[in-house]
């Protein structure tokens, strides 16, 4: 049995292919609506997320024999307790992340490691300021941002209640919140920016499967500046950005373990 990180649409597709391929799995994922997608592929699933130990309880009780991460790159948390949980039960970790896209030097790009540094790049630059990157952090956009003269903040999120919830309790306007789920086109991104004269971009390096590059593109080709978020540098040990050889290596795996997965 496998246990796999889910929760992005490449991390569906490689469920889809796992199951094609003759493995026992279940996905974990964080949401309903990623559960749902899942099932109605005919993936089974677990909903919630899970500390360390409680992910060593569920591998001990449903005898998990290697655990395949595929949760978003920006997860930083599910990463960190998948690797303690599959060390402590002493079975193997295999992480699949979409490759990280690279950019043309560009003025208009400004590269920071984490959300604190993009808050304080964007009261830096100033004018009206889209964040993409979420509810989870919107705190550190807003104690920084709303207040400060020049700055007008827009979040661009899932429209869920929990989010407008939390835009609400931060201070964020309903009419500076863009509910909406992606991904998005160049042509509907080049609309949004247009339509709330956007002047810069907050943005993660999430992949092309993210649509990155089509909200990196779409902003500079309007001469807006881009704030790029690098991913949490953590080492994965074995990783993967193509099925194939991950695969392969399921197999061969499969081949040695004596209750098979």
């Amino acid at each position: 049995m496998i246990l796999h990180l889910a929760g992005t649409s490449d991390a569906r597709e490689l469920a889809v292919q796992l199951r094609e391929s003759g493995f026992d799995l279940t996905a974990s994922v964080v949401t309903d609506s990623a559960a749902q997608s899942l099932q109605e592929a005919g993936v089974p699933v677990r909903v919630g997320r899970l500390t360390s130990d409680e992910m060593v309880a569920y591998i001990h009780e449903h005898k998990i024999r290697a655990v395949v991460d595929a949760a978003h790159p920006f997860a930083e948390e599910a990463h960190k307790n998948a690797m303690i949980a599959t060390e402590t039960c002493g079975i193997p970790y295999l992480r699949f992340e979409r490759e990280a896209l690279t950019f043309a030097d560009n003025p208009l790009l400004h590269y920071v490691d984490d959300y604190a540094q993009a808050a304080e790049k964007a009261a830096e630059l100033g004018g009206n300021v889209l964040l993409t990157t979420g509810s989870k952090t919107l705190q550190i956009f807003t104690q920084r941002l709303l207040g400060t003269p020049g700055v007008t903040l827009y979040a661009r999120m899932l429209p869920r209640l929990d989010n407008m919830e939390k835009c609400a309790e931060l201070g964020v306007e309903q009419k500076h919140i863009i509910a909406m789920q992606g991904p998005f086109s160049k042509e509907l991104n080049i609309a949004l920016y247009r339509n709330f004269a956007i002047d810069v971009v907050v943005t993660k390096e999430s992949g092309k499967v993210g649509a990155v590059d089509d909200k990196v593109e779409s902003a500079l080709e309007l001469g807006l500046h881009i704030i790029l978020i690098g991913r949490p540098g953590l080492a994965y040990g074995t990783v993967y950005s193509d099925f194939e050889p991950l695969l392969h290596h399921l197999t061969h795996l499969r081949g040695e373990l004596t209750h098979g997965i």
